[in-house]
């Protein structure tokens, strides 16, 4: 069995590199720093995300988790990016069809919003444009209707499962996965494989702000699940998901 306490490096992929790793593998991982990492693609300082922080410690719990479990909190934005403009969107049940999600898919979730002052950070839009542009490459320039998702995985209850629905894919265009912090935890590795071949990878983030992002049609994802680096103490696992689709957000109907 794998050995939940390694931590196997991400393959990294420069900055200037993203959209063709996204076109030949349908995937590629940026890291946090430098020119070539996050820093780079947003033009600003990780200094100036980690005021993002706090706004994970405010998350609330989910209460559609159908496995039982207790360990998962989040809330849930949703924009329209359009080139350089993006715009909030009225508050909206984040929906997936069962072919999607064979656990969660079919519900109309209702969460509480994305915190006003973070969807005003002015490095919220860029991030979330820098991100379109990788969809406009793969795709084609349109406008992107964006969910954004801010998620804590706890091990309060001694484990929790980052995608307790399993390796899957979200019926969008593009899916990016952000580490926003990871705290006294063992396990959480990621893995990416293509849709339609066994070929994937294993890894785990482990340094904050490193970024996947995917190409939905082409692979699936998941990640597995976390446990406390030591009995009694509390463990996290921070991430940021956000996802872009073409035409129009999911729903039960057609939108």
């Amino acid at each position: 069995m794998p050995d939940p306490n390694r931590l196997i490096p991400p393959p990294l992929t420069p900055a200037r590199a993203l959209d063709a790793a996204l076109a030949s593998t349908g995937f590629a991982v940026l890291g946090p720093a430098g020119d070539d990492g996050v820093e780079g693609l947003l033009g600003a300082p990780l200094a100036a995300l980690e005021a993002w922080r706090p706004f994970w410690d405010r998350l609330l719990p989910d209460a559609y988790l159908l496995d039982g479990g207790k360990y998962r909190q989040r809330r849930h934005g949703c924009f329209i990016v359009e080139g350089d403009e993006v715009i909030g969107v009225p508050r909206r049940a984040h929906w997936q069809p069962v072919e999607y999600n064979a656990l969660h898919g079919g519900i109309e979730r209702h969460f509480e919003p994305i915190e006003p002052a973070l969807a005003a950070d002015p490095l919220w839009a860029r991030w979330l444009v820098a991100l379109a542009a990788r969809a406009a490459a793969l795709k084609g320039a349109q406008r992107w209707y964006v969910e954004a998702h801010p998620f804590r995985i706890d091990t309060a209850s001694g484990i929790g499962r980052p995608t307790p629905e399993g390796a899957h894919r979200d019926g969008v265009d593009l899916v990016a996965v952000t580490l926003v912090a990871r705290h006294g935890i063992k396990g959480g590795e990621s893995r990416v494989f293509q849709a339609d071949a066994s070929a994937g990878l294993r890894f785990t983030l482990s340094e904050p702000w490193t970024t996947v992002i995917l190409d939905d049609a082409r692979v699936v994802h998941e990640t597995t699940p976390i446990q406390p680096l030591k009995a009694g103490e509390p463990g996290w696992r921070d991430t940021l998901v956000v996802t872009f689709r073409a035409h129009g957000f999911q729903g039960p109907a057609a939108q």
